[in-house]
């Protein structure tokens, strides 16, 4: 037959329960914003890999920014520069973070102009 416990270890395991639950909810929270931001930096990307080969067929800066715009979600900061080289570097708020501070990725492409 189980023991019973003491009068005085009462509600320990509750009590105990209670301390940990708060790590465990911030530990949960952790891995969603490095997860959201994973996400994140791959959409940024993918983003300026298509604004780089946007550019490198002749498109105007102003549609390659509309191309990242459009994949990398309104919010994004886009710069694009030609020359020998179309560089272009696109900066997107992480969700998650955006609250606690200024949490951006950031992601450059580069792509040789076509003939």
């Amino acid at each position: 037959m189980p023991e019973r416990p003491r009068h005085g270890q009462r509600g320990t395991v509750s009590a105990e329960f209670a301390l940990a639950l708060p790590a465990v909810v911030l530990v949960l929270l952790f891995c969603l914003a490095v997860l959201v931001g994973g996400m994140t930096q791959l959409r940024a990307g993918d983003a300026a890999r298509a604004g780089a080969r946007a550019a490198a067929l002749g498109a105007e800066p102003g549609e390659v920014r509309a191309i990242v715009l459009q994949l990398a979600g309104p919010e994004a900061a886009v710069a694009v520069s030609t020359g020998t080289l179309v560089h272009v570097r696109v900066s997107v708020p992480v969700p998650l973070l955006r609250e606690w501070g200024a949490a951006r990725v950031h992601a450059d492409a580069v792509a040789v102009p076509e003939p």
